[in-house]
């Protein structure tokens, strides 16, 4: 595996950049800004998303799409969710069947209500069915670029798949753990934002620790019983994907996610709040997808329901808090 196309030049992308420039002979980042793409070749850094990191040589920039996937062994997506299927139609042209992609993206299609890697399994199968993993886990995209030690998870179907990217992503500070499950690390990855949203309002009205701990742990348990009925694992959101990368988003200061729960605490509109964000915060979309899937399923989910309607519905943060805390009482 010599050559990797990485399809988007968010920070996660670029950080994927910097972190797996070592391992490949060549890899090609691709951006949706020319701005950026002409930016990022003069001065080896992204100065949109991730301007402190300079960017290894062997990295090239383009914002073609058949430039970036023309001769790739692995092609790598970071986008935000709901782009997903209008970028793949437009790299069908260019991928090959002996390509490995993988998925590193988190959240859901609000009009299919489809994880990442079936979206991108429903587009390619129109011309071959792909080797398809998905990669996921606590992981802030400055801290990976700063080299400092990060544990994540990657899963396929396929185990030969899922051991193959191991092998060749994992590094010094860049470990990987694989995983057959890639339905559990998906939903982890996904709705772990939506309680991460309710922990932003925890923090910014000052409800303590002791509520924070509760949101963690009710939430967890709320997004492992949509994993499992969607096909997952139980045990999946025990680990990285799951209870690791809701602890980070939930209580990490570089987390959008919960940047969104404190600005709404604070009293701003949801509109203003986007309309400042440079980055995608996935969690506000995935609301709305994940409690149809919860009713499609029958799982109850209260945190993604008070969610949903302090988002959408005019309620406010703690009229939110206070729906889920005069709950029916029953056991745990």
């Amino acid at each position: 595996m010599k050559s990797l196309a990485i399809i988007g030049a968010g920070s996660w992308g670029t950080a994927l950049a910097i972190i797996l420039a070592p391992r490949f002979e060549r890899i090609r980042l691709w951006a949706f800004e020319s701005d950026l793409v002409r930016v990022m070749h003069q001065t080896r850094r992204n100065a949109l998303y991730l301007p402190e990191f300079e960017i290894s040589t062997n990295v090239e920039f383009t914002g073609d799409l058949g430039v970036a996937l023309n001769g790739t062994d692995i092609v790598l997506s970071v986008m935000p969710s709901h782009v997903v299927r209008a970028v793949y139609r437009q790299m069908l042209p260019y991928v090959e069947e002996a390509m490995f992609f993988v998925s590193a993206t988190k959240g859901l299609e609000n009009s299919s209500l489809l994880r990442a890697s079936e979206i991108i399994r429903d587009v390619l199968s129109s011309r071959f069915w792909p080797r398809l993993a998905v990669l996921a886990g606590p992981t802030f995209a400055r801290d990976v670029a700063a080299l400092n030690p990060t544990a994540l998870v990657i899963a396929s179907e396929d185990r030969a798949s899922a051991e193959c990217i191991q092998a060749v992503f994992s590094g010094p500070t860049f470990r990987l753990y694989t995983s057959l499950d890639p339905v559990g690390v998906e939903i982890g990855g996904a709705v772990k934002n939506v309680v991460a949203i309710g922990a932003g309002v925890v923090h910014a009205l000052g409800l303590g620790h002791n509520a924070m701990a509760a949101l963690i742990t009710r939430g967890l348990a709320e997004i492992t019983r949509l994993a499992v009925a969607l096909g997952g694992r139980a045990q999946t959101l025990s680990g990285l994907a799951g209870l690791g990368d809701l602890v980070l988003t939930c209580t990490g200061e570089l987390s959008r996610n919960r940047a969104v729960g404190i600005e709404l605490a604070r009293g701003r509109r949801l509109e203003e709040i986007t309309g400042s964000m440079r980055m995608v915060a996935e969690g506000i979309k995935t609301t709305a997808a994940a409690l149809q899937l919860a009713r499609r399923c029958s799982v109850e989910m209260p945190i993604t329901e008070q969610m949903y309607h302090m988002l959408y519905g005019g309620v406010s943060p703690r009229e939110a808090v206070r729906r889920l805390m005069e709950r029916s009482l029953r056991s745990e």
